[in-house]
């Protein structure tokens, strides 16, 4: 049984953590201590909900939560350093801290540490997010226990109702470039200008070729903007609905 520990500290452990090419200790009281911060805890890096739902999506929302009151955004999970460290890398998540929990300790005073043996994964967190004030958990979104990895209330849109429902989401934008292109450069400098984030989704890079773009969008030059799925075309159209919206 999965406790929720609404109203409790959190548990006072120290994690090794790696910054360049050292070992720096971080306590809970460093983490935590006269903050406000949003912790999601998943069963681990490089896993596929985890890198393509569930961190990408806080790390979207992070300026919107930050703008309501949250100081930092941790995920956390039973990996070493490294491994934390190279999926930070790999996952471009500048707004999102990295906490590895290698020895699982902090999870299992959570009560969060569960078996995935089946998986070859050994002990690992349940998947659940939780509000932290000055150490007191505020809030905890824990995932359902049943069979698999389930994903349905950790998710950064829950914790964001939950802290301000009336908060305004950023619009999702894509933007497909290629290297060298001046055109792309223009389109990212308007939209970075008109204070858009924006995914790129850049040709030549793990395997996404022209024959992609013009599957995905229909058009065989670059960039293809996209905001809120709806098409808006090269660096030409973009500036005239920017200037238009």
């Amino acid at each position: 049984m999965l406790n929720n520990r609404e109203g409790e500290r959190v548990p006072q452990v120290t994690f090794r953590t790696r910054e360049g090419n050292e070992w720096k200790d971080v306590s809970t009281d460093d983490l935590f201590g006269g903050k406000t911060v949003v912790v999601f805890a998943l069963p681990g890096a490089f896993t596929p909900t985890c890198s393509s739902t569930h961190l990408p999506r806080y790390n979207e929302l992070a300026p919107v939560l930050k703008a309501n009151g949250v100081d930092d955004i941790v995920c956390l999970s039973v990996n070493d350093g490294f491994v934390m460290n190279a999926w930070s890398g790999d996952q471009d998540a500048a707004n999102i801290r990295f906490i590895p929990d290698g020895n699982g300790e902090f999870t299992d005073k959570m009560g969060m540490l569960v078996d995935k043996q089946d998986l070859g994964f050994g002990p690992r967190s349940w998947r659940y997010s939780m509000l932290v004030k000055d150490g007191v958990i505020e809030k905890m979104f824990i995932e359902p226990e049943k069979p698999g990895d389930p994903f349905e209330v950790s998710d950064a849109d829950t914790m964001l109702a939950h802290i301000n429902g009336e908060a305004a989401l950023p619009k999702r934008v894509t933007v497909f470039t290629k290297p060298g292109c001046p055109h792309c450069s223009r389109a990212k400098l308007a939209l970075r200008e008109a204070g858009y984030s924006f995914e790129e989704i850049e040709l030549g890079s793990r395997g996404l070729s022209y024959s992609t773009l013009a599957a995905v969008t229909g058009a065989g030059t670059t960039p293809q903007v996209y905001i809120e799925g709806q098409r808006i075309g090269g660096a030409d159209e973009l500036e005239e609905w920017l200037k238009a919206s």
